[in-house]
């Protein structure tokens, strides 16, 4: 055989690997988001389990105040449910029924540590305390979670925007990640 000949051949060969390796950089991508949610996951468990919780501790001394613990118990069973939602797709999924739900449950439990500012003795008790805590470190793990998730989805997205892997997108059924 000639040169001439094994060009073509060789051409598509390097097209070829080409394409492979740039679909499991993508792949690999992608993956990065999904054990990055898994992070966001368990801190949502966590808190999912910590507020139930304290608002159990609290019912009885707010008893006065039963709109605003039922206003968190509301803002988190709708993030739940939203969470559950992305749970099964983190990678592409949408993401605005989250981040709404979020915000609400976020600004609902602004509203009862507001509350119970205004009470230091029931802040101290120990069943609540204990429970304020776990909501806390959940909530910080979560920020480096999310932190986490929206540099994967970016990296993920970067490489989806390069040419000429984004070539490759509509081939092999690429979607863009988004951030939370």
């Amino acid at each position: 055989m000639t040169v001439a000949e094994l060009a073509p051949a060789l051409v598509a060969a390097v097209l070829v690997l080409w394409a492979l390796g740039a679909h499991n950089r993508l792949v690999r991508l992608r993956n990065a988001i999904r054990a990055a949610w898994e992070q966001i996951d368990e801190s949502l468990r966590r808190r999912h389990e910590a507020l139930p919780a304290l608002l159990a501790a609290l019912r009885e001394p707010l008893a006065a105040e039963h709109p605003t613990l039922d206003a968190v118990a509301d803002a988190l069973a709708q993030q739940r449910v939203a969470t559950d939602a992305l749970r099964a797709t983190p990678v592409g999924a949408e993401t605005a029924a989250f981040l709404r739900a979020d915000g609400v449950l976020a600004s609902s439990i602004a509203r009862l540590l507001a509350l119970l500012d205004q009470q230091p003795a029931l802040r101290e008790r120990d069943d609540v305390a204990a429970w304020l805590r776990e909501l806390h470190d959940s909530d910080l793990r979560l920020a480096f979670a999310r932190q986490a998730f929206n540099d994967a989805v970016d990296a993920y997205n970067a490489a989806l925007a390069q040419f000429p892997t984004r070539l490759l997108r509509p081939l092999f059924g690429f979607v863009a990640g988004r951030r939370l």
